[in-house]
């Protein structure tokens, strides 16, 4: 609802969700870009995914790399560039929703990015 309902107005509300302190408006900010992604938009999805990054929640880490790998359905190259970034640093949930697309190669590739733990 509320992704639809900002499609033609200023999103920096969905960017004050995503540095609340409160989980669910938080995962709000991310799961409204669903509305844009339809329409081909998705610097909002990527920019709010970077903020969302180091949360220490698994349910946005969950909700991160979905909408991560949504994206990456319409323009694979993006999301690869997103991952050559934060791959090594992301959490381990969010990286693996976000690689499910992948071919196998690609997957264990990104995996092995990943500083401080195994896949």
């Amino acid at each position: 609802m509320v992704g639809g309902w900002l499609r033609d107005k200023p999103r920096k509300v969905l960017y004050d969700l995503a540095r609340s302190p409160d989980l669910w408006e938080r995962r709000t900010a991310i799961v409204a870009t669903s509305w844009f992604l339809r329409d081909g938009e998705q610097d909002d999805t990527y920019a709010i995914a970077e903020l969302l990054l180091g949360d220490s929640e698994d349910l946005i880490h969950k909700a991160v790399g979905g909408w991560l790998r949504d994206a990456g359905r319409s323009d694979r190259q993006r999301l690869l560039q997103f991952l050559d970034t934060h791959a090594p640093t992301m959490p381990r949930v969010a990286l693996r929703y976000a690689i499910e697309h992948l071919d196998p190669a690609q997957r264990q590739d990104y995996l092995a990015r990943r500083t401080g733990s195994s896949a």
